[in-house]
């Protein structure tokens, strides 16, 4: 018998073919409720046998941080998932001191690949967790019309644009892999809330699949009643707009009472680090504020999306009009990725960027007076097939 959880949680399997489902608890080892919420599940359906379709499976992810009861051991799990960091470790390319992380995510890569192996119909992962503040759950989700459709299905919030924020992040790394993505921010690491939001998250995500037909999810009504009761009052649709990034050794501090979605103004002191006070960049609403000594994520600075423009985003997408976008002055497409523009913005206005938010372009990275924006690979539907895991 071992002390801790194993990597595979539980798998349950339909006599008929259908989607493969995989969700991952415990990326960062100090969010154990993903793991208690997938064991309710799991133990449900064994019990109770209710005829299901495809495949239904649920790993844990960072088992090393998990025992230390830790975000991570060596190095953040969320944040290490490009394909240069994979192709290395596949490579077994060598380096001075080898990472906890190393040997975790190989493991991860592996059991990621028997799923894919065994699949036999479209290919959904859920990544669960919670956050060190209070505050309403809340999914996120890469923009591409089709993972919006998935989402649609829960009564939650949607964030768009937080993956898009971060380098190395699981969701992406799959995402732009063919996979339909979803995260889940469930609330407080520590209550007992946080736990039964995601297993209710986990019945409408299996009843959406089609894993199980919803007549047959018990008490699927009280589980959506839960989830609009917890996030009632909050903005149904948010962008991300701005990230405190976390770098070097600073001794970041947030300012205390700050949760999720609270709401700041401009100039208002949000933490302190060693270079001073930190004000909030715009008005908006702050989530995921750090209260909690590992990661480099102080907050991030999000506003309400109107759902007018998401669907005046989905029209243009569908309507393939993307290639506009390099008539903007300024604004030229990569010479070695389709999915990225570069642009010039000694030439390009900044307020073209809401633009770009449309067309799906997120992803901001600077270099020089050069802005690089992409989107996912994939937008309007999943590739017919994925065969593997690494790009």
């Amino acid at each position: 018998m071992t002390d801790g959880p194993q990597r595979v949680l539980g798998r349950v399997t339909g006599e008929r073919g259908g989607p493969t489902v995989i969700v991952m608890a415990g990326i960062h080892g100090n969010e154990p409720a993903g793991l208690r919420a997938v064991s309710r599940v799991i133990s449900r359906l064994k019990r109770e046998s209710p005829t299901v379709r495809g495949r239904f499976t649920a790993i844990a992810g960072n088992l090393a941080a998990l025992g230390e009861q830790t975000r991570f051991v060596d190095a953040d799990l969320n944040r290490r998932w490009t394909p240069e960091i994979v192709g290395r470790l596949l490579r077994g390319s060598a380096r001075e001191e080898r990472l906890a992380e190393d040997d975790e995510q190989l493991t991860l890569v592996d059991v990621l690949q028997e799923e894919v192996d065994a699949s036999g119909g479209s290919l959904y992962f859920l990544d669960l967790h919670t956050s060190s503040a209070d505050g309403p759950p809340f999914l996120t989700v890469g923009d591409t019309l089709y993972n919006r459709r998935f989402a649609r299905g829960f009564p939650l919030p949607l964030i768009l644009g937080l993956e898009e924020q971060v380098d190395g992040a699981l969701l992406e790394y799959l995402n732009n892999l063919g996979f339909t993505t979803l995260g889940i921010e469930a609330g407080r690491h520590d209550r007992e809330d946080s736990v039964d939001r995601i297993e209710a998250v986990l019945w409408i995500a299996l009843s959406i699949t089609r894993f199980i037909e919803a007549a047959l999810v018990p008490d699927l009504d009280r589980r959506r009643r839960t989830l609009i009761e917890a996030s009632r009052g909050i903005p149904r649709i948010v962008e991300v707009r701005r990230r405190h990034a976390i770098t070097g050794d600073e001794s970041f501090r947030m300012e205390d009472g700050f949760g999720n979605f609270d709401p700041v103004r401009e100039g208002q002191l949000l933490a302190r680090d060693e270079h001073g006070l930190v004000l909030a960049p715009e008005s908006g609403r702050i989530l995921l504020p750090l209260y909690q000594g590992k990661g480099n994520d102080g907050f991030f600075i999000a506003r309400e999306v109107h759902g007018f423009w998401l669907a005046v985003s989905a029209m243009l997408r569908r309507l393939r009009l993307g290639a506009l976008l390099r008539l903007l002055p300024g604004v030229r497409r990569s010479d070695t990725r389709r999915e990225v523009l570069v642009v010039n913005t000694r030439v390009a206005r900044w307020r073209s960027l809401d633009i770009f938010h449309l067309f799906g372009y997120r992803k901001l990275r600077r270099v020089g007076s050069e802005l690089s924006v992409s989107r996912r690979r994939y937008d309007l539907s999943p590739p017919p097939a994925i065969s593997r895991v690494v790009p």
